[in-house]
């Protein structure tokens, strides 16, 4: 997904493809972290994920322009509360009733479709519904509509844009949170148990049930907080889920879908490869190579991944690829 700043809003010692790649790549990672975290509950694939984004990205709206914040930035608890809510929404009355029969693992990822494709259509009765109402309020703050609203606008830190401070700075928080809650905490003792056997866990006194809504809450709310800053990256069109869905997964499977620190790997390389290489490839080589911007070369990365790590790059045995090394 390549975003050039404009040139007046960048750091003068990057190019406009470095400084969109640092944007996105936090944005984008924090996303894998988020999914990744509702892999490890439930051991399926979620394609609903990206619509906890759009509902974030739809909340940063309504409470900058309704509330008249000074700052999109004073939206993104806004926006973490509502992916959470809608994550535990569907966990509640999807995943939780799917599971207590043993449903297949196919079933449960075809229900996750079902729920994307559900919430298409919700989100474009919200953009609709919404800019009727508060028409002139919208209007007002210069976005008429939600189907294809331009960005928020960003703030100045130490004279540069916000965002390109605040993404990877938001990125480092989250990633320390989260392993400092699943390994140094009660919390993530639980979480694990609950995950490698949750039948045991129960018996010594665990709830299970508590355990995987509080991490799916904690998922969904860091994916409506990642979609709140992508309202000052890019702004916000419908259907913007169906191709943020693949950068998260082309992340997400990159980073082997059980670690963190792969979640934020995968993310800052799917992030590096659709911005910078491929906007110096269609700068410098041809146009074309904008062909694969939507979700084309994440997926590749993804293909590849699966062909030569299945267990992603923090399955690879680095050791044995030193030269030297006896394999």
């Amino acid at each position: 997904m390549i975003k050039v700043s404009h040139p007046c809003r960048i750091l003068l010692l990057f190019n406009p493809l470095i400084v969109s790649t640092i944007e996105y790549g936090g944005i984008l990672s924090i996303m894998c972290l988020g999914l990744t975290v509702t892999y490890q509950t439930t051991r399926v694939p979620n394609f609903a994920f990206a619509d906890f984004a759009v509902l974030g990205m739809n909340a940063s709206y309504f409470t900058f322009i309704l509330f008249h914040l000074s700052s999109t930035y004073l939206s993104l608890p806004f926006g973490f509360l509502a992916g959470g809510a809608f994550s535990v929404t569907m966990y509640l009355l999807v995943m939780r009733p799917l599971i207590r029969k043993n449903s297949s693992i196919v079933v449960l990822m075809i229900a996750t479709l079902a729920v994307d494709i559900v919430f298409t259509g919700v989100a474009e009765n919200i953009a609709y519904v919404g800019t009727a109402i508060y028409g002139k309020e919208f209007i007002h703050a210069g976005f008429p509509t939600l189907l294809d609203a331009a960005p928020l606008p960003d703030v100045k830190v130490l004279g540069q844009e916000g965002l390109l401070i605040l993404s990877p700075a938001l990125l480092i928080v989250t990633t320390t949170a989260m392993y400092l809650l699943l390994t140094k905490s009660k919390f993530g003792i639980a979480m694990r148990a609950s995950i490698e056997n949750p039948n045991l866990a129960k018996t010594v006194g665990i709830n299970v049930e508590r355990i995987y809504l509080t991490s799916w809450f904690i998922a969904g709310g860091l994916a409506g907080m990642a979609g709140s800053l992508f309202t000052v990256w890019d702004g916000m069109a419908l259907g913007i889920q169906s191709t943020l869905i693949l950068d998260i997964f082309g992340g997400s499977v990159l980073g082997g879908l059980s670690s963190i620190y792969g979640a934020v790997a995968g993310g800052l390389l799917v992030a590096f490869t659709e911005n910078y290489i491929l906007g110096e490839l269609s700068i410098n080589v041809s146009p074309t190579f904008g062909l694969l911007e939507t979700g084309g070369a994440s997926m590749i990365v993804l293909i590849i991944t699966l062909l030569v790590a299945p267990r992603g790059i923090v399955g690879i045995n680095w050791k044995r690829l030193r030269p030297g090394e006896h394999r």
